[in-house]
């Protein structure tokens, strides 16, 4: 079985794990480009040994490449060739769809990640369908504005609590969830959750990081179908 570098891309800081419990980390933001992400990973893991790379990122991501460069960082990302510039096998996928992945655990779920946007899958039986559901047009302007960072900073904790629950309701209902994972930096910030939503925990994007690369035996393809 592979040993996988699991790289966790946000608007923050940049999480590098290689197992649950070994992890490093170091700043990301708005100057943060391909390059010096490259060339920082490289420095912090070079005592590390592994044979693949798995890479989270905070932007739609269709085939392994990334289609729009991120809010929170520097311009360079879209199409940026991975392999070559790690020289080891690497593949791309939405942050919080590497995370919902991890977080999986059968039927149909619906993975939302509460942090300075609104994160968002949709995985069931070996599927995975990144989401944009950020976008999604609400009260005057677009769901994340609300859910994300900027709603928790304005609307203040009780009225972003009760606008995020009423949302993940609607959400699980329309998607036909048969349950809700919530995730992100803001989860923490919830008091009470209704039946069918639990919190999960970033440590999962280690799990699903590590589940890209997971083969099916008898067809000799990744188990997982990202769509």
């Amino acid at each position: 079985m592979k040993k996988v570098l699991v790289i966790d891309v946000g608007g923050t800081n940049v999480k590098l794990m290689i197992s649950r419990r070994e992890k490093r980390k170091f700043a990301s933001g708005p100057r943060l480009s391909p390059r010096q992400l490259i060339a920082q990973v490289k420095k912090a893991t070079e005592d590390w040994s592994y044979d693949a790379i798995s890479i989270g990122f905070p932007a739609p991501v269709r085939k392994g490449r990334i289609m729009k460069d991120p809010k929170h960082l520097a311009k360079g990302w879209i199409g940026y060739d991975f392999n070559d510039s790690f020289t080891k096998p690497t593949r791309v996928l939405n942050d919080a769809a590497m995370q919902a992945l991890g977080s999986y655990r059968g039927g149909r779920m619906l993975f939302l990640g509460l942090g300075t946007g609104l994160g968002s899958a949709l995985v069931w039986q070996k599927n995975v369908l990144p989401l944009e559901l950020g976008d999604l047009p609400y009260e005057g302007g677009i769901i994340e504005t609300v859910l994300g960072k900027p709603g928790f900073e304005s609307l203040g904790r009780k009225v972003w609590e009760r606008e995020v629950l009423f949302c993940v309701t609607q959400l699980k209902l329309s998607l036909i969830a048969d349950y809700v994972i919530l995730g992100g930096g803001n989860a923490k910030f919830l008091s009470k959750l209704p039946s069918g939503v639990e919190l999960g925990h970033n440590r999962n994007a280690y799990l699903g990081g590590c589940r890209m690369w997971e083969t099916d035996p008898r067809a000799r393809q990744p188990k997982w179908h990202v769509i």
